[in-house]
């Protein structure tokens, strides 16, 4: 009995020594991530706004592209995967390194710059991730701790740069294996999560957060046409998918040499941007999802940020594709809204969540992102088009590297990669 109490003794203390280190450590990430993070969200407005005031500059996005090829050629990471390496680095142990985090902090900036149609949270992602394996090789941590370390600092990015810190807390968790969920990290992941956040708003760093007004009361009638629309969401958020690999595969079939390669995506995005007459579908589209929430956006808007963005990543440059989808789901409810009369703010809402989810297969990171951005009134419509969304985008995503652990539609194990 002695040995028992003894054992049990033994046992107690070693899982409170694990939880006093992952609350050190967790508070670390959350600093050394979040002062980054928002050094790259005023980095991200600086050249947002100096691109706004000059928008010349589009002309020198095929230059901009050749200088990104070339840094990562000098820093040899020519065949980085982005976001799609930080989730084989959790469930397959590949080497995540630490200039990842570097080059694509001002890869991206330099894609923003010059009119790259392009997010930040995917980048944010890759450099939350590389900072906060950097740290586990520092400490020694061993592969299972360096892992929880790299869904910590993906937290802590993804807070400090987007202000939504229950889904940032989530997401990494979600987002590698569909179907399981890495509740050993969930500790550290929300730690880190705060505290970014925290740091990101001492400096001034504004919640993302859209009024939503005219939110209908839920009803059948109301139901039924919020549910047409995730239905159709989920074909979008596919066809968003689809584009982005497919832009990637036939660059790179067509054009193999990498400088070659950017530089006549570049050309492609000038071209378009020239062809369009405004540089409305350049850059993140913040602007234009605020007007998607009042009410107004032209019929082609979400197909045309489509064709930009996969025009842009599938060509080399970098930077995110969460915010393209805030986009293209907010252009494709607003106008889903203003065609069948009812409430395009919520339809807006509701389509930026149901493509976000599509796109990343994560229900729970897309719920609680939709309260953090939209507050909780339109709660039973943001739950019914989540789940009709998740259930079927099938198993397309936006990164090759996440797993389809357990079937959508079954209890089955298939353990596939997504489409």
């Amino acid at each position: 009995m002695n040995d028992q109490i003894k054992h049990k003794m033994q046992h107690n203390l070693k899982r409170a020594i694990t939880s006093v280190k992952w609350i050190i450590f967790a508070i670390l990430v959350g600093i050394i991530v979040g002062l980054c993070g928002t050094a790259f969200y005023f980095g991200m407005s600086l050249v947002t706004v100096v691109r706004t005031q000059n928008p010349w500059l589009i002309f020198f996005l095929p230059i901009g592209g050749l200088a990104i090829v070339a840094l990562y050629h000098m820093l040899h990471d020519e065949k980085d995967t982005g976001t799609n390496l930080v989730l084989s680095a959790i469930h397959s142990d590949d080497e995540l390194p630490f200039r990842m985090a570097p080059l694509i902090f001002i890869s991206t900036l330099i894609t923003h710059l010059l009119g790259g149609s392009a997010g930040r949270e995917g980048a944010a992602l890759q450099m939350g991730g590389s900072l906060g394996n950097t740290l586990g090789k520092l400490f020694h941590f061993d592969e299972k701790d360096k892992h929880v370390m790299i869904m910590c600092g993906m937290s802590a990015a993804f807070s400090a740069l987007f202000g939504t810190p229950m889904a940032a807390a989530i997401f990494p968790m979600e987002v590698v294996s569909v179907g399981v969920m890495y509740y050993a990290a969930l500790v550290p992941c929300v730690i880190s999560s705060l505290i970014a956040h925290g740091i990101a708003y001492s400096f001034g760093v504004s919640n993302e957060m859209f009024l939503i007004t005219d939110i209908p009361a839920f009803s059948v009638g109301n139901s039924v046409r919020i549910s047409i629309l995730a239905v159709l969401c989920a074909l979008v958020s596919i066809l968003f998918c689809v584009a982005l690999h497919e832009s990637e595969h036939l660059y790179k079939k067509f054009f193999q040499n990498p400088y070659l390669r950017v530089f006549v995506g570049g050309c492609i995005v000038l071209f378009l941007t020239l062809l369009v007459g405004n540089q409305n579908y350049n850059g993140t589209g913040i602007n234009i999802i605020a007007q998607c929430i009042d009410g107004s956006v032209r019929p082609e808007a979400f197909l045309l940020k489509i064709i930009f963005t996969a025009c842009t990543l599938g060509a080399g440059y970098k930077g995110g594709e969460i915010v393209p989808s805030f986009f293209i789901g907010a252009a494709f409810g607003c106008l889903f809204g203003l065609a069948f009369g009812f409430s395009p703010t919520l339809c807006t809402a509701v389509g930026m969540t149901a493509v976000f989810c599509g796109v990343t297969n994560c229900p729970i990171s897309s719920l609680l992102i939709s309260f953090e951005l939209f507050g909780y009134d339109g709660m039973p419509y943001f739950l019914l088009s989540v789940a009709l969304s998740y259930m079927l985008s099938g198993y397309f995503g936006l990164y090759r590297s996440q797993k389809i652990i357990y079937s959508k539609y079954k209890t089955n194990y298939i353990n596939k990669s997504t489409l």
